[in-house]
């Protein structure tokens, strides 16, 4: 009887290591697809990692673009302040009440107040 026992706790340990063999492939399978998965999601960042240094260097191109026609912008108007102060300070209005003719000498509230706007 003891040995009817012993092959029945064999082949039932037989039939426990073919259930786990039947796990363990179905864990390589998966972990098979989990690394491929992975693989191509790496690949996918890294394309997208690259896009995105394209479109903000591009961005980047258009601040530095727009930064420069704003200093220009900005320096055109100081020289234009420049050339009505130095029109004033030769003599003549730069006021739009009198625009152009000439001071005689004196001092116009209206082209002092318009040069004192900044």
């Amino acid at each position: 009887m003891k040995d009817r026992n012993f092959l029945d706790t064999v082949m039932e340990f037989e039939q426990q290591l073919e259930s786990m063999q039947k796990q363990f492939e179905a864990l390589k399978k998966f972990v098979a697809l989990m690394m491929e998965e992975h693989q191509t999601l790496q690949m996918e960042n890294s394309h997208l990692r690259s896009r995105l240094e394209e479109v903000l260097s591009v961005h980047q191109k258009e601040n530095e673009k727009e930064a420069i026609q704003e200093k220009q912008n900005a320096m055109d108007i100081g020289e234009g302040y420049d050339n009505l102060a130095r029109l004033y300070h030769e003599g003549f209005h730069v006021c739009h009440v009198h625009f152009g003719s000439s001071r005689k000498g004196e001092d116009c509230l209206f082209c002092l107040s318009f040069l004192n706007k900044q």
